[in-house]
């Protein structure tokens, strides 16, 4: 049952993050256009009803994910299930810091969390060490975890050798996604300015 509901949790998770990363994509094009979306998703998600079930579904992820890496760890053979571990790992860390953050900067700071949030870290020297590798291997760990899935889902209909392509094809996937992801946040396709209000929670 524990599996269960942590395979259903993570679909309504894994759909919000398909459309948030989607959201981040379209910064390749502007601050605005990245903005101009993240406000009209935010009319779904930001329901008040919705707000709590994501919120409640990340809490059992991260309770639930970490129960099992404890649980197996001993009994994870091969890449794929030692990066299920790993890849689970860090989206728990990573979720409860990023969700935490989210939601102090809105409560205590009643800042806008859009794109100047998420890339403010990375303009104040030296927080760009930190959120550079931050933001990289949590993109990372999405397509790695859901690779992962993809390979023990499909364990009855594929040989090993086409698994293991599958599962590599997502990763690559996942870090030139990532690495895009993090050069726009950087600023690395167009000059970006970050509001004094946002480098401030950095001390600049």
């Amino acid at each position: 049952m524990l599996h269960t509901l942590h395979r259903v949790s993570a679909c309504v998770i894994g759909a919000f993050v398909a459309v948030h990363l989607l959201n981040h994509l379209l910064a390749l094009e502007s601050v605005d256009a990245h903005i101009a979306f993240m406000e009209a998703f935010r009319n779904l998600y930001r329901i008040p009803l919705v707000e709590i079930l994501l919120l409640a579904c990340v809490a059992f992820q991260i309770a639930s994910g970490i129960y099992f890496i404890k649980a197996r760890w001993g009994q994870r053979r091969g890449f794929f299930e030692r990066l299920q571990a790993l890849s689970g790992g860090y989206l728990a860390y990573f979720l409860l810091a990023h969700v935490g953050a989210v939601l102090f900067a809105r409560t205590v700071f009643n800042l806008d969390t859009n794109f100047n949030f998420a890339a403010a870290g990375i303009h104040v020297s030296p927080f760009q060490f930190y959120f550079v590798p931050y933001y990289f291997l949590a993109v990372v760990a999405i397509f790695g975890h859901v690779a992962c899935a993809i390979h023990w889902l499909t364990r009855n209909h594929f040989s090993l050798a086409a698994r293991n392509r599958i599962g590599y094809a997502a990763l690559s996937i996942g870090a030139v996604l990532s690495a895009l992801i993090v050069a726009a946040l950087a600023g690395g396709f167009y000059e970006i300015t970050i509001p004094a209000e946002y480098t401030a929670t950095f001390g600049a």
